[in-house]
């Protein structure tokens, strides 16, 4: 269930800052009707960072609705107090999610045995399935290979959304985990090489944009046809760059919006509007491919 394209989903904002529910649900139905294996709801790109907690259960419990059972639903359930992690998984648990997408503790920069003991809390505290996430790049703290390992003996814990971005991370953790422990890219940029170096699948900011071509590639590459799936990355991989010149969820909310997929590219401050040089360089690129005008 976990491998594939799942995308990252953005939360769309009217013009005074509230979730865009209608525009939410005409992105979860563009998914389905794209292919996309998995949505990630209220993840980084989804702005879990300012969301407070019953906006959150909100919008994973209008996710689900609007996803009726078509798509499976993971929900962002991270927090750097292992507390409020518990409390906002076990919140999230009946909504109808699949699993929780948990992110190493960030600004506290626990060690590596506090890493193990947070996600063993959180995996005991809850009924479904828990999805590590490290993003050292966000969090100050790197979950090294061996802790990972440890993590994955845990029935309840069963992947790793590595954002390191670094293909050897992946070689070196591989032979540490059980065969069925999904491990899944969380760096665009080089999720091709990832999934051809024994990767399952992606969580993608990319997928925003260019969901169908994500989920194909995904598939090309799990068959082994590593032609078909790297042409299909030459053709996006400027999007891969672009969607980052500035903070995710910046880029790829500006991207959606050029695009007519929601009315405003509205964020949560202390996000702002990308800068003019940024903005134009990613509507380039998507009248490059053709999504624009």
């Amino acid at each position: 269930m976990f491998t594939g394209s799942w995308v990252a989903l953005v939360t769309p904002m009217n013009d005074d800052g509230q979730v865009d529910y209608v525009a939410l649900q005409q992105l979860v139905e563009l998914h389905i009707a794209a292919g996309t294996d998995g949505i990630v709801s209220v993840g980084t790109t989804g702005e879990s960072a300012t969301l407070p907690f019953d906006e959150h259960i909100n919008v994973v419990k209008r996710t689900v609705a609007f996803a009726n059972g078509c798509i499976p639903v993971m929900a962002g359930s991270g927090a750097n107090a292992t507390a409020e992690a518990i409390f906002l998984s076990r919140q999230l648990e009946s909504t109808g999610v699949v699993g929780f997408l948990s992110v190493v503790p960030y600004y506290n920069k626990p060690q590596q045995r506090g890493m193990i003991e947070h996600f063993t809390a959180i995996a005991n505290a809850t009924s479904l399935p828990t999805m590590l996430y490290n993003v050292p790049g966000r969090t100050s703290v790197d979950m090294l290979p061996e802790t990972v390992a440890e993590l994955a003996k845990h029935e309840k814990i069963i992947g790793l959304k590595d954002a390191t971005g670094d293909i050897q991370r992946l070689l070196d953790t591989l032979p540490l985990v059980p065969d069925d422990f999904v491990i899944l890219s969380g760096d665009d940029d080089t999720s091709l090489e990832f999934l051809t170096n024994g990767g399952h699948g992606v969580i993608s900011v990319t997928a925003n944009i260019v969901p169908k071509e994500m989920a194909q590639l995904c598939r090309e590459a799990a068959e082994g046809n590593i032609v078909d799936a790297t042409a299909i990355n030459d053709r996006i991989k400027q999007l891969h760059t672009d969607l980052f010149l500035e903070p995710n969820p910046v880029m790829p909310k500006w991207a959606l919006y050029k695009m007519g997929k929601i009315p405003t590219p509205v964020l949560r401050l202390p996000m702002v509007q990308p800068e003019l040089v940024s903005q134009k360089q990613i509507e380039a690129t998507l009248a490059a491919l053709e999504l624009v005008n």
